[in-house]
C-alpha cells in the first residue's frame, strides 16, 4: 500500500523514548509509529449501528409498551 508523507511532532523526551524503543526491537521509529496509529484507528473506528434499529414503522403507538406481550412466546417451538 502506497505511503503518505506526514510530520508529527513530539516531545524531545517522548522521541528519545520512542528511538530507544526502536533500536531494542531493530525497527525504525516510523514503523513504530505507523504500528501505534493503526493500533489507535482500529480501536476508535466509529462503526455504523444496526441499519434495523428503528427502520420500520408499524402503525401502532402503543408497540414498545406492549412489547413482551407481543414477544410472550416467541422461539417456542409448537
Amino acid at each position: 500500500m502506497p505511503a503518505t508523507k506526514t510530520t508529527v511532532y513530539l516531545d524531545e523526551a517522548d522521541y528519545e523514548r520512542l528511538k530507544l524503543i526502536a533500536r531494542r526491537r531493530r525497527r525504525p521509529p516510523a514503523a513504530l509509529l505507523r504500528d501505534a496509529v493503526r493500533e489507535y484507528a482500529d480501536r476508535n473506528e466509529v462503526r455504523g449501528g444496526p441499519r434495523s434499529v428503528g427502520a420500520g414503522h408499524s402503525g401502532r403507538r402503543n408497540l414498545s409498551e406492549r412489547a413482551e406481550q407481543v414477544l410472550k412466546g416467541m422461539g417456542r417451538q409448537r
